[in-house]
Order: C-alpha cells, then sequence, then structure tokens
C-alpha cells in the first residue's frame, strides 16, 4: 500500500468511474485501474463492485475509504511540517451563500488560523458533492432540511458527514399591492425551490419558474406575484416595506446552513469546522 495507491482509490471512490478519477488525476485510465488493482491485491480484499453503471465501494472499500483520506491528509500535514509551505483549504457553497454567508465563515477562519490559504467555490449543489466526495473540496456550505444529508429532497453520496452551522428563515412575500399569483420559483432542482414545492397551501397555486432567487425578488417586487425568499435576500426589502408577508403570514421553518465533508476528514478539518459552527 503506498500513497499513489491510496490516492488513485480515493479518487475513484469519488467520481465512481475510473475515467473520471483519472481525468481529477491527470493520469491514464490504464494507470489508475492498475494503483487500485495492487492495492486489493495487497489487502487481499475487493474494494469496488464493477457494475454497468460504474464502480461501486465493496463493504471493506466503505471502510478503508474512511481512513485512506485520513492518511493521505496526515501525509500532506508531514509533508508541509517537513517542507515548508502553506496549507490550502478549499471550501464551496451556493452562489448565494457564497455572496451573504461565506464572507463571515472566511474571516473568522483567517483570524483563527492566518497561516491557512482558504480557496472559494461557487458550484450547484449536485457540483457542490461530487467535488466534496471526489475530494476536490474539502467542506462544502448548503442548505438542507431534517437530521440527514439530503433531507430536504436530494441524493447525497455515500460517506458524507455533516454540522449544521445555522439557519436560513425563508418567507412568502409580495409587494403591498401586487398580485399573489403566481409563485414564482427559482429553477428545479434549487434547495428553495425544493422548499416552494414542499410549502402547505400552495400545492394547486399557479408556478413561473424563473432563473433564479434574485430574479423571483425582483418580479415579487414589480407585482407580478409572490415568491418564497430566504432571510439574506428579502429582509431589506420587507424592512423597507417594498415586500409584505403574503396573508400576513409567518415566516415558514427555515432550512438548515449545513457543513459537509467526508467521514475520516475531521482532524484535518477541524479549523474550518470550528470556525464556519463559532
Amino acid at each position: 500500500m503506498d500513497l499513489r495507491q491510496l490516492r488513485g482509490f480515493v479518487a475513484v471512490a469519488g467520481a465512481g468511474s475510473v475515467t473520471e478519477a483519472a481525468n481529477t488525476l491527470g493520469l491514464a485510465p490504464a494507470s489508475v485501474s492498475e494503483q487500485v488493482r495492487r492495492l486489493e491485491s495487497s489487502l487481499g480484499v475487493a474494494l469496488f463492485e464493477r457494475t454497468p453503471r460504474g464502480m461501486r465501494l465493496t463493504e471493506p472499500g466503505t471502510v478503508l475509504l474512511e481512513r485512506a483520506r485520513g492518511l493521505l491528509d496526515h501525509a500532506d500535514e508531514v509533508r508541509r511540517a517537513v517542507a515548508g509551505g502553506r496549507r490550502r483549504v478549499r471550501i464551496g457553497a451556493l452562489e448565494m451563500l457564497a455572496a451573504a454567508r461565506l464572507p463571515a465563515v472566511i474571516r473568522r477562519l483567517s483570524q483563527r488560523r492566518p497561516d491557512l490559504d482558504v480557496d472559494v467555490r461557487s458550484l450547484t449543489r449536485q457540483d457542490l458533492l461530487t467535488e466534496v466526495a471526489g475530494g476536490r473540496l474539502d467542506a462544502a456550505l448548503l442548505l438542507d432540511a431534517g437530521t440527514r444529508i439530503g433531507g430536504l429532497g436530494f441524493d447525497p453520496p455515500a460517506g458524507l458527514d455533516f454540522l449544521d452551522v445555522g439557519e436560513v428563515r425563508l418567507s412568502l412575500v409580495a409587494a403591498p399591492d401586487g398580485d399573489t399569483e403566481p409563485l414564482l420559483v427559482s429553477p428545479r432542482g434549487c434547495s428553495i425551490r425544493l422548499a416552494a414545492d414542499r410549502l402547505p397551501g400552495t400545492d394547486r397555486t399557479p408556478r413561473r419558474e424563473l432563473t433564479s432567487i434574485a430574479t423571483a425578488r425582483e418580479w415579487a417586487r414589480q407585482g407580478l406575484g409572490s415568491a418564497l425568499l430566504p432571510d439574506f435576500a428579502v429582509d431589506a426589502d420587507l424592512a423597507a416595506g417594498t415586500l409584505v408577508p403574503v396573508g400576513g403570514r409567518e415566516p415558514e421553518a427555515g432550512l438548515a446552513l449545513r457543513l459537509v465533508w467526508m467521514r475520516g476528514r475531521e482532524p484535518a478539518l477541524r479549523d474550518v469546522l470550528y470556525a464556519m459552527a463559532s
């Protein structure tokens, strides 16, 4: 077992295919397949089931994955201790969270660990989950609900862990003298759209799909319908009176502001977790 084999194994586990893992690592697929084969041979177990839909972890593979990530993190820590250099942390977030909530987190993280370099990427939720699972992001900030990842209505990859670091309040709003129908929604798959689709009492309300939360807010301000909006997008309008709650409704139950990462990486991410939870 060596680090190259472990990196190949982790990449395949995250990508679900040898080809995608090879693209991530900048290697030929044959090289990645050989790394996995040698690792399986040295351990004496099958780490993957080869299926028509890709590579699926076996039970021994699942056990190894958590430990392999920790071993690779520790190897990087040893390398930095010996050779010097700054540690780089890669955090992803939904675009609206990257703009509204992530700056305060980055500020806390910089104050706590000024020796860290932080890379930030704005991606869709599915891309965030894929990048975390593939090891190309250390952690991601997204919106969810319930007591498990995907409680809002999406399918997460296996092996993720999470910490809820806050709440995003949702309000159904419209212009003071504007129309309350249709319900203005963002594209399918958007977290706020998933929440809007679960909104009590609106199952028969006509919907108009727009390109983004920002567009839905602007159309609502111009009296063209109502919209379910997150607190950071609507609080200023509520305070100014340009938008008001529909029917005097109280804010809906909020969504969890959820930080996700791959299990086994807690030691390497301790500072990030602390900064986001503070």
